[in-house]
């Protein structure tokens, strides 16, 4: 009896954690969806941030280069092609729904501890397509490591409610 009555609190505790790193996680989701819709506003404001020039400069920053590029990419599209964008809207939405996806572990973190499994699996998958598809598609390395770490700082809050999941699931 004094031991049930130990563990409760503690998985009080463990399952508040969950429910912060999972509102965390489910943020960086949504908001990651929400910016891949205004994608060339963005790289606009990106090209001020950095100071890049309408034309290049002899010696400027391949950073500034890449982002030129990118920004002109997605006027020049959209200017021409404007139905290319429906594929990041699209991209956005699986952001948005994936999302949702997370309101079963934060309700219930132990009965949908599959979810976190999933979103890890996830979260792993973006490394090797990050570093097979990038160098195809002409993404620089930078970049590239930039979108892996996407995938490495989901899966660590993720990682941790699963190791909590399974320390509730032990007290039970």
């Amino acid at each position: 009896m004094a031991a049930k009555l130990m563990t409760a609190p503690n998985n009080a505790v463990l399952i508040h954690r969950i429910r912060i790193l999972l509102a965390l996680f489910i943020t960086g989701l949504v908001l990651s969806g929400l910016t891949a819709f205004p994608l060339e506003h963005e790289t606009a404001l990106l090209n001020r941030i950095f100071s890049v020039s309408a034309v290049p400069a002899a010696h400027e920053a391949a950073l500034q280069t890449w982002l030129r590029r990118v920004h002109e990419a997605l006027a020049v599209t959209g200017r021409l092609y404007p139905f290319l964008a429906y594929g990041t809207d699209w991209l956005a939405f699986a952001h948005l729904v994936i999302a949702v996806a997370f309101i079963g572990p934060l309700r219930d973190p132990v009965r949908n501890r599959w979810v976190l499994v999933f979103g890890i699996i996830a979260c792993l998958g973006v490394l090797p397509l990050a570093l097979i598809a990038g160098p195809l598609r002409g993404i620089p390395l930078y970049w590239r490591l930039i979108d892996c770490s996407f995938g490495v700082f989901g899966a660590i809050p993720l990682l941790i409610c699963l190791r909590y999941v399974r320390k509730i699931e032990r007290s039970s």
